[in-house]
């Protein structure tokens, strides 16, 4: 078997070309790059529908809620918050669900790669506008019921208990893995 270093897209990987013309990557697969872009393309998108689900939720209850008897009484700083609330959920929406519409219109182009690389950043800027949205709707809420004070507290403690297990975490469980081990370098992930 010999070794070689490949780039597919964003993503660099140590191969090694096995006898039957496959590609080993030094996490023990034997998979082309194609095969490789396949597989990656499909744990995005499982990935993607359980923050789906989340976004649809929430972005159906905000579209509802001036549409209630008590929406009238909220006041102005209400009002921003809600409406820059209902933007950061239509942005997270659009980022989510455009992966899908790219493949649609590069299908059999033999893009694969690039939309992999793609959709793996708006995934990462889908996440990022539904942490923004998360919050603003856990203010909104504590507002209402229990006032200002305590909706920032509540609202500022969920913005970083997100930014810890989604962001914090991760990158710290990155960083600590030891270099021999990395198959892939470059293009923002490492698997």
């Amino acid at each position: 078997m010999t070794t070689g270093i490949v780039r597919v897209g964003g993503e660099v990987a140590i191969v090694g070309r096995d006898e039957v013309g496959g590609d080993a990557a030094a996490d023990g697969r034997n998979e082309t790059s194609a095969e490789r872009a396949d597989r990656n393309f499909n744990e995005l998108l499982q990935e993607l529908r359980v923050a789906q689900t989340g976004v649809q939720i929430l972005f159906a209850f905000l579209l509802t809620l001036p549409f209630t008897q008590g929406f009238a009484k909220i006041n102005a700083q209400e009002r921003g918050v809600y409406l820059c609330t209902l933007i950061a959920t239509a942005l997270a929406t659009s980022c989510l669900i455009a992966p899908v519409s790219h493949h649609r219109i590069l299908f059999r182009r033999r893009r694969k790669p690039e939309l992999v690389d793609e959709a793996s950043r708006l995934a990462l800027a889908g996440l990022a506008f539904l942490l923004i949205s998360v919050v603003g709707s856990v203010y909104l809420i504590f507002d209402v019921v229990v006032g200002t004070g305590m909706a920032g507290v509540f609202a500022g403690a969920i913005g970083l208990w997100l930014i810890l297990i989604w962001y914090v975490q991760p990158l710290m469980q990155r960083r600590s893995l030891p270099e021999a081990t990395v198959s892939r370098i470059a293009g923002g992930s490492r698997q």
